[in-house]
């Protein structure tokens, strides 16, 4: 009898996953670390850990009395915190890496279960793999990437083949609802599912109308369960509403820029706009015609991508199954060479992939990848050239008090780096802030009338701000406001009072860093 070593063979799943991986963990690292949410993150998990408690107040700004806000991501928070205390931002990166290409290798997965043409399921789950790229950040929301794949597809089990893990489900939502406030998504497809089988019982007539009966009595019971256990989160009933009350907020949607629209004159988002035009036509083409289910989940996700760049994830995972679907159908239709060719390929292919057993290929390149790390291989930090580092430095070393007004994007920063010692203006919470903070921190960056107002009702006594913005420009020239620091990312003022008049006669001279005119600003 020979032993085979199939679990040396990788799997095409296996294949997206470990090259994935190494392309985010070794590569491009960095690209997690673009935004610094991770790091109010990081501290937030840190403050629990420390305190054995869930803040019900803000703890990172110098606002006073602090605002209303409770950390409803506390868990991916004490997990970040776990890491980022094992392993640094090198640990965070190799975690959400692990994360984000273990999403894909699940996709495939499901995208496989359709047992369709394996060279489309391929092509379908590198056009999505890319296009979703847009929004891969060291952030909670990659939790929820993983628990809608999981979700969709026990609902896909439920729906299509009968099997029935619907059980699984209340858990799931236990760690969602305390993971990330994407889960609220677990209720929009529950919705469509129990919906959609409604419909069809009410237009279906005898087996049929009492399989869709029961399925749709089975899944709003499981839903109502689910809801019930989505109650036990620090907010309560609370966290329900936070989703919906940052969608209201037109202010909010319009000015953070992963709320926004896509943008395709943006050349990240040509792989986006592929994959629409992929779906598209496939769906044009297609003779089969999609369920009410198929319609519903198409109708939504296209839209909340369209609406929001950050759901573009979303809308992959979803199509993916769709796509594999109406593409299948459609290749065995045709006749031809092309067809042939494609139909002997994935024969070959099929055999060869199912011939592959075993887990080495997601085992191997994570114990590389956290040697590499451990022997001092891979350390990552947020990228100096874009973030306050240098700035954030100067300010631990000297003693500069009083309120701070911040760029909207240092603010994470500042918290990572020098909480507690600096309390910012704003930070990525803009949920937390609200719409009127929101418009005081650009009536202050955009020097719209009042600025000096916001800037003398709070109390500002120093500024951190972007060097190459129309706010430094301006403030080079008031003798009301002194430079004390400037490199190519940031300037700090002071304000000339003489409580600042050690740091002004100290750094008063500083030269300010050069930059290039440019006509407008923005965050």
């Amino acid at each position: 009898m020979k032993f085979k070593l199939t679990f040396l063979v990788p799997s095409l799943a296996d294949t997206i996953f470990f090259v994935l991986f190494l392309i985010l963990s070794l590569l491009i690292p960095e690209k997690l670390l673009v935004d610094c949410d991770t790091g109010y993150h990081i501290k937030t998990g840190e403050f629990i850990l420390n305190t054995l408690s869930v803040p019900k107040h803000d703890i990172f700004s110098w606002i006073t009395p602090p605002p209303r806000w409770i950390a409803f991501e506390w868990l991916s928070q004490v997990i970040m915190a776990l890491i980022h205390r094992i392993g640094g931002l090198t640990g965070i990166v190799i975690f959400f890496a692990f994360l984000i290409s273990l999403v894909y290798y699940m996709m495939f997965k499901v995208i496989q279960k359709q047992k369709g043409n394996i060279v489309v399921a391929v092509l379908i789950a590198l056009m999505i793999t890319i296009a979703s790229a847009i929004h891969w950040l060291a952030r909670p929301h990659i939790f929820t990437l993983l628990i809608v794949i999981v979700w969709y597809y026990i609902l896909d089990l439920y729906q299509y083949e009968g099997k029935n893990y619907l059980y699984v489900l209340p858990p799931l939502m236990f760690l969602w609802v305390n993971l990330h406030g994407g889960f609220f998504l677990g209720f929009f497809l529950g919705g469509i599912y129990v919906l959609g089988n409604a419909a069809n019982s009410f237009f279906s007539k005898g087996l049929d109308k009492e399989s869709h009966t029961r399925k749709a009595k089975s899944l709003f019971l499981i839903m109502a369960i689910s809801f019930v256990v989505s109650l036990l989160n620090p907010n309560g009933f609370h966290n329900l509403l936070l989703p919906f009350e940052l969608l209201s907020s037109k202010f909010i949607m319009d000015h953070i820029n992963e709320f926004l629209s896509p943008n395709f004159h943006n050349l990240s988002l040509v792989p986006f706009e592929i994959l629409l035009l992929f779906t598209i036509v496939i769906l044009a083409f297609s003779r089969n015609r999609l369920n009410l289910i198929e319609v519903a989940l198409m109708v939504l996700f296209i839209n909340m991508a369209l609406y929001s760049v950050r759901n573009i994830p979303l809308f992959g995972i979803v199509i993916a199954p769709i796509l594999a679907r109406q593409g299948d159908m459609i290749l065995k239709e045709q006749k031809g060479r092309f067809a042939n060719f494609l139909g002997k390929r994935n024969k070959n292919i099929s055999a060869i992939d199912l011939s592959a057993t075993g887990y080495f290929w997601l085992f191997l390149p994570t114990v590389l990848v956290v040697g590499l790390a451990m022997c001092g291989y891979a350390d990552y930090q947020f990228d100096k050239n874009i973030k306050p580092a240098a700035a954030v430095d100067f300010l631990k070393k000297e003693p500069v008090t009083g309120n701070m007004y911040n760029e909207y994007e240092f603010g994470d920063y500042i918290i990572y780096s020098a909480y507690p010692r600096y309390k910012v203006f704003i930070d990525g919470r803009a949920d937390m802030y609200g719409t009127a903070w929101m418009k005081d921190y650009y009536k202050v960056s955009q020097l719209k009338q009042g600025w000096d107002k916001v800037l003398e009702k709070n109390r500002i006594n120093f500024i951190i701000f972007n060097t190459d913005s129309i706010l430094s420009r301006f403030l080079l020239e008031k003798q009301e406001w002194r430079l004390i620091y400037s490199d190519k990312v940031a300037n700090i003022f002071v304000k000339n009072i003489p409580a600042n008049q050690g740091l002004i006669e100290k750094y008063g001279k500083v030269v300010p860093f050069a930059i290039e005119d440019k006509d407008d600003d923005s965050i």
